[in-house]
C-alpha cells in the first residue's frame, strides 16, 4: 500500500500564536502531525508539503487597497465587486485598478468567495514563512531515515490572485504557469493508494486543495482521501465553512481519522 502524505501550509505565521495570521489550535495540530510522521515513518512513502509564499504587495493584503480617506482596509475586511465599482475601495496603484476589478468580478462569477483581506503573512524569506518546528523536525528525520526528499510545493507568489488551493490559483493568470493546474503534483499523487491530509487552515487552504484535487482526480479516487481531523483547524470566524466542507467531501467518499489512529 502506497501512502502519500500531503501537508498544507504548516508555517509559523499560521501555526504559532504570535504569527501574522494565527489559526487557533494550529500549534497543537503541528505537534500531533509531527508525532504521526514519526510513528509512521516507515509506512509513509512520499510527503508533499505546500508553502504559502507571498510578496509584501498582494491583492489580499491591506496595502493593495485604499479608500477615499486614504486608509487601507483592516484585516478581515470583505471587498465585493460593488465595493470596487462604487469606489468604496480602489487599488492603491491606479495602474492595477482595472485588473483588480476584474479579479473580484471573476471570483463572483466563479462562485468562489468574496475577497477577504488578510494580514500580510507568509512573506517569502521571513521567519513566518518557515515550517513549524514539530513538523520540520519530523520531516527531517523522515527524509534521513528513508533517504528520500520531501516534495516542497510553493504557491501564492503571484500578487494578482489568492492561491488557497495547492494545485491551482483562485483566478488563473494566463501569463503565469504557477497559477495553473499543477498536473505534475496530481499525477504523482494519483499513484498513491491512500492520501492523508493535514495542515492549515481547514476552512480555506485545506478545503480548496482537497476539492480541487477531487475535481481533477475522478470521483472513484476520493475514497483514497483521509482528513486528519486533529491536524487541521479553522480560521476563527470561518468554522462553518470548515464544517460544510467536511460534510460535503465525506458524502463524496473522503474519510476522516485521528492522527493517533491512522494506520494504527
Amino acid at each position: 500500500m502506497k501512502v502519500h502524505l500531503l501537508i498544507v501550509d504548516p508555517q509559523y505565521d499560521f501555526c504559532d500564536p504570535n504569527g501574522a495570521l494565527p489559526v487557533g489550535g494550529a500549534d497543537k495540530d503541528m505537534v500531533r502531525l509531527g508525532a504521526m510522521i514519526n510513528r509512521l515513518r516507515n509506512k509513509i512513502d512520499d510527503i508533499h508539503v505546500t508553502m504559502d509564499s507571498h510578496q509584501e504587495v498582494h491583492i489580499a493584503h491591506p496595502i493593495w487597497w485604499i479608500n477615499s480617506a486614504g486608509q487601507h482596509p483592516n484585516p478581515f475586511t470583505l471587498i465585493t465587486e460593488d465595493d470596487v465599482v462604487k469606489g468604496v475601495w480602489r487599488a492603491t496603484n491606479p495602474a492595477t485598478q482595472e485588473r483588480s476589478l476584474k479579479y473580484v468580478q471573476t471570483l463572483k462569477a466563479n462562485k468562489r468567495y468574496v475577497l477577504c483581506i488578510w494580514p500580510a503573512h507568509t512573506i517569502i524569506g521571513t521567519p513566518g514563512w518557515t515550517i513549524a518546528e514539530p513538523v520540520r523536525n519530523a520531516l527531517s528525520d523522515w527524509a534521513k531515515t528513508r533517504f528520500k526528499k520531501v516534495d516542497f510545493v510553493t504557491k501564492g507568489s503571484n500578487p494578482f490572485t489568492e492561491n488557497y488551493s495547492a494545485v491551482m490559483a483562485d483566478v488563473i493568470d494566463d501569463n503565469d504557469p504557477s497559477t495553473m493546474l499543477n498536473t505534475n503534483l496530481l499525477s504523482i499523487m494519483a499513484s498513491a493508494d491512500v492520501i492523508p491530509f493535514g495542515g492549515e487552515a481547514l476552512s480555506h487552504c485545506i478545503a480548496n486543495t482537497i476539492v480541487d484535487i477531487a475535481n481533477n482526480f475522478g470521483e472513484d479516487n476520493i475514497k483514497k482521501f483521509v482528513l486528519l481531523e486533529d491536524c487541521s483547524s479553522n480560521v476563527g470566524g470561518f468554522e462553518q465553512m470548515g464544517k460544510d466542507f467536511v460534510v460535503a467531501m465525506m458524502k463524496r467518499g473522503m474519510k476522516v481519522a485521528k492522527s493517533t489512529e491512522f494506520l494504527g
